[in-house]
């Protein structure tokens, strides 16, 4: 699948991506994960990280415009793209955050682009993009928040129930949404296995037949090699 993760902080979508990255690499495919779309970058180096959030803004916003349209063709090019925030998480955050002087987003970013990403998805006609719309409870996201904190959280507790509902405006704005190309998948007292199966099972209706085939595959629950004997395909563990 071509999976874009959406959704507020804290409600799961790296662990999910985390997780089906694992699921389809136990099964002998590659997987394209891009989960660097919050600022300041998760995969940058500390150094780097740390001198992100004093850029300029226009400095930021136009990093992050560049890459958000640079993923238009990751998502068209690369099977088991699994991509997290993207567009829609952009747009939430500068909104809400985009004047507050001790967050790293921007003002006044070009809002109107959202549709214009997604047009250039729906007009390769990839048989399997999906929207994966992920949640939790409030007091959910709070416990996370508590338990783990990020290094440069973004959201804040008083904003959780406004920020839940930005998103959702906004997933529902989307062409994904209208063309019947999302699932929501609500994470709250469920561990990260049981919400794994969840979402495949969900997205069942919207899978390929090549992914069916992969997800009916019978592999072991142990690390083991793929080897051909006489033109059959056989899975070797110790």
């Amino acid at each position: 699948m071509r999976c874009i993760f959406v959704g507020i902080e804290y409600a799961g979508k790296s662990t999910m991506i985390n997780l089906l990255t694992e699921y389809y690499r136990h099964r002998k495919l590659s997987v394209h994960v891009d989960d660097h779309f919050t600022i300041p970058d998760s995969t940058l180096s500390p150094e780097s990280r740390a001198a992100y959030i004093s850029f300029p803004n226009d400095v930021k916003e136009r990093m992050q415009r560049m890459q958000i349209q640079y993923h238009v063709e990751v998502i068209k090019n690369y099977p088991n793209t699994l991509i997290a925030g993207w567009h829609i998480e952009e747009l939430v955050y500068t909104s809400v955050y985009g004047d507050d002087p001790n967050c790293p987003y921007y003002s006044n970013y070009h809002h109107r682009a959202q549709r214009g990403y997604e047009v250039q998805v729906m007009e390769a006609r990839l048989p399997d993009v999906v929207m994966i719309h992920v949640t939790a409870s409030d007091e959910a996201i709070q416990q996370r928040m508590e338990a783990d904190p990020h290094e440069y959280q973004i959201i804040k507790t008083e904003d959780i129930p406004k920020l839940k509902q930005r998103f959702q405006e906004e997933i529902d704005k989307s062409l994904f949404t209208h063309k019947g190309l999302k699932i929501v998948l609500d994470t709250t007292d469920k561990t990260p296995s049981e919400s794994l199966d969840e979402l495949l099972l969900l997205s069942e209706p919207l899978i390929t037949f090549g992914e069916l085939a992969i997800r009916m595959m019978d592999v072991p629950d142990v690390p083991y090699q793929v080897k051909y004997e006489n033109g059959v395909r056989k899975m070797e563990h110790d």
